[in-house]
This record gives structure tokens, sequence and C-alpha cells, in this order.
């Protein structure tokens, strides 16, 4: 989550817990430059927030709907799962809930992830085109700040 609130930091935006509604994990306020979070979230829920959050900053979104929500889960996804090390985790044991914990993120990330990142054809499975952007951006950032750190 450190890695995440300095790269927020470095594009201007600020990342703030709150107590929220009950069904609100987290929103984008492009006013304040700040992104909000609910206390209530477990880390690997606030961190998966705060990614998508940031891909509505990204985006410039200034509301919500399915397809800049879709744009915006893609975007945490590309931020926050290593191909490479989602592959490696996977060839130990491919079961989501082990997956998710191990990369620090939400089953429901590695459901959308290996839905919208990947092909599989028998027993092979291919990575498809990412968000490299954003991505390199932050795996940059953060190689500045410690280079024995590997964000994923």
């Amino acid at each position: 989550m450190l890695e995440l609130i300095r790269f927020a930091a470095s594009q201007g935006i600020e990342i703030h817990a709150s107590h929220l509604d009950e069904d609100v994990f987290g929103y984008w306020s492009p006013d304040e430059g700040r992104i909000y979070y609910d206390l209530k979230l477990t880390p690997n829920e606030a961190r998966v927030t705060v990614a998508h959050e940031l891909g509505h900053a990204y985006y410039g979104d200034r509301c919500d709907g399915d397809r800049a929500d879709r744009r915006a889960e893609k975007y945490a996804a590309a931020l926050l799962i290593d191909p490479e090390e989602y592959a490696r985790l996977e060839a130990l044991d491919p079961e989501q809930n082990y997956l998710a914990d191990e990369l620090g993120v939400t089953v429901d990330l590695i459901l959308f992830y290996e839905e919208h990142f990947l092909t599989r054809l028998g027993d092979v499975t291919y990575t498809r085109p990412r968000h490299g952007r954003a991505q390199m951006t932050l795996k940059r950032f953060v190689g500045n700040l410690r280079p024995e750190v590997s964000f994923g």
C-alpha cells in the first residue's frame, strides 16, 4: 500500500482513509484531487480500491458508469498484478484465493485479471497486451524509491 500512496503522491493525488457509507468502498474526488477508501476494508481490499480509484483519476473520470468502472478495474489489475509473478504462483497453485493472498489483491481482481488479461489454450496460458504505461510508470517510480523492491 505504501508504494501506491507514494505513486499517488507523485501524481499529485492524496489518499485518505475514512468512514464511508456501507456500500461504498472508495471514490475519486477530482475536485479535491483525493482518493477516499473505507477504513473497514481489509488491507487487500484497500489496495485494490485505491488502485481502482487511481484508474478513475488516470482517465479523468468525473462520474461512475459501467464503462468507467471496467476501465478503472483494468487499470488496477495492470497496476497490481505482475504477469510473471502471477504465472509463477499459478504454477504452484491455480486456486484464486491462494493467488489473491500471495499477490496482495482480492479474489474479484484475480477473476477479472483471468477474464480480461489471460487466454488459455489447452494447458498453455497466454497474457494479453496490458496497460503497459500505467504499470511501467509505477514500476519505474518504485524502482527509483528502492531498487530492491518489486511491485506486483
